[in-house]
């Protein structure tokens, strides 16, 4: 397939442009395949952190929930209704910005208060976009970079733990924790991932992290190390169910959960303004941005009701458009229809559940790693003059060093001490607050 056989090149900059089924169908499933694996991952995470059983009915309902609302976010992007949507190609998915405090929300809340959590952000997200353009200047590359990479260091043990047998092993001290029966798992997804990355192209190096979950399920499945018990009870079909897991309103929650929404809320404009800059070689509009921000927050909200975790826009799928440069929304479309109908199959979120554990962990290790990688890429245009290098050094080192060592909070109200362990939230206060306060012309 040519672009040349899909439409002009003025025709492919055009966002409206309708391209035919067979070439839509194809870049649409090359979407869903670029961000499959990232989008799916944080539920088996929190599950896992609110001690639901790998492989179980909640673990899957979860997994459900993601692939169903990553759709619906997505087409709020694509079609838009009203104010909400960049009606451009943004695909929607499950933050990974938010996992290490919906894990501590998690452990010492539980889950009804991260739902009530993700509802209340996600209306304080939707309001974002009405003042995105004027809180913008609050995170510069600096900032942004500090926090994406604060993100993926915070995540970096999670893939450790998983890759070596899980963390209930890990707690109860397991004789077989970390043997190579678990860690041969996890490098087989490990090398086939960077096999396909580095030497494949176009679909099959976009999706080399996918690929290589699923050839780490294989092997996983030869050795034994696959039950498939959860997929043979999952039903055909089913609706999602409101406040299936209850709601309740922790203000230490909330308010953890609303200030990563402002950190997502400046994602999502980087990356709306990547598609329109990759895809179209223009500057987004503003309209763009404050609807691409209405439909993060409204999705994120219309999630939460149903026991969906919050969405944002996806980084990789920018790289998309801007490799085969197809700016149409009908592409992004089809993907996100793609992903609700397998939403609404309980059978194939049971397939995905049914992952060995040292599996998802060789998978999370390589992408909480390209998290590091994309922040510190952020941090690597910085002038690195005193003033940003102490900024950098205190955000770091207070807020990994709080997470590294958290019985230093623990004389604070067990809320506030869940939000400072986390390590990030610390690390992002810091370096916006000192970012507004130092001058910017001292050396």
């Amino acid at each position: 397939m040519t672009n040349t056989e899909i439409g002009t090149a003025e025709q492919l900059k055009d966002p409206n442009h309708e391209i035919p089924l067979g070439p839509r169908t194809a870049l649409g499933v090359q979407h869903v395949l670029a961000m499959f694996a990232s989008n799916v991952t944080p539920s088996i995470i929190i599950a896992g952190a609110a001690g639901f059983a790998f492989g179980g009915e909640d673990m899957v309902y979860l997994v459900q929930m993601a692939m169903l609302f990553a759709g619906v976010a997505t087409l709020f992007q694509t079609i838009g209704f009203g104010p909400i949507g960049a009606r451009l190609p943004v695909m929607q998915g499950t933050s990974f910005a938010f996992v290490p405090i919906m894990i501590g929300i998690v452990k010492t809340s539980g889950m009804a208060a991260l739902f009530g959590a993700v509802i209340v952000a996600g209306l304080f997200h939707t309001f974002l976009g009405s003042v995105i353009g004027r809180i913008r200047h609050w995170f510069p590359p600096l900032v942004t970079g500090i926090v994406i990479t604060a993100i993926g260091l915070a995540l970096l043990p999670v893939g450790i733990k998983y890759a070596s047998g899980g963390a209930a092993a890990f707690q109860m001290n397991a004789p077989e924790w970390g043997d190579f029966s678990r860690w041969g798992l996890a490098l087989v997804v490990i090398f086939v991932a960077l096999g396909f990355k580095f030497f494949t192209r176009g679909t099959m190096s976009s999706a080399a992290i996918l690929i290589g979950l699923i050839a780490g399920y294989v092997v996983g499945y030869l050795t034994g190390a696959v039950n498939f018990g959860g997929v043979a009870k999952a039903a055909w079909f089913a609706v999602p169910e409101p406040f299936k897991y209850g709601i309740e309103f922790s203000a230490f929650a909330i308010i953890g959960m609303c200030l990563m929404s402002l950190v997502s809320a400046i994602e999502t404009v980087g990356d709306i303004s990547g598609i329109a800059k990759g895809g179209a070689n223009r500057e987004a509009t503003d309209k763009e941005l404050s609807g691409g921000t209405y439909a993060d927050g409204f999705g994120s909200f219309i999630a939460g009701l149903f026991g969906g975790l919050p969405n944002t826009s996806f980084s990789q799928n920018v790289g998309l458009i801007s490799m085969t440069g197809v700016m149409s929304r009908s592409v992004v479309t089809l993907g996100a229809l793609f992903l609700v109908a397998c939403g609404l199959i309980p059978k194939v979120g049971a397939v995905v559940a049914a992952m060995p554990i040292s599996v998802l962990g060789g998978g999370v290790i390589v992408m909480f790693g390209m998290v590091v990688s994309a922040g510190i890429n952020m941090l690597s245009g910085v002038n690195w003059n005193r003033r940003n290098m102490i900024i950098l050094a205190m955000s770091l080192s207070v807020g990994l060093g709080i997470q590294a060592v958290p019985k230093s909070m623990q004389h604070l109200p067990d809320s506030f001490e869940m939000l400072m362990v986390s390590g990030l939230l610390p690390a992002a206060a810091i370096s916006v607050i000192l970012n507004l306060l130092i001058p910017k012309d001292i050396d």
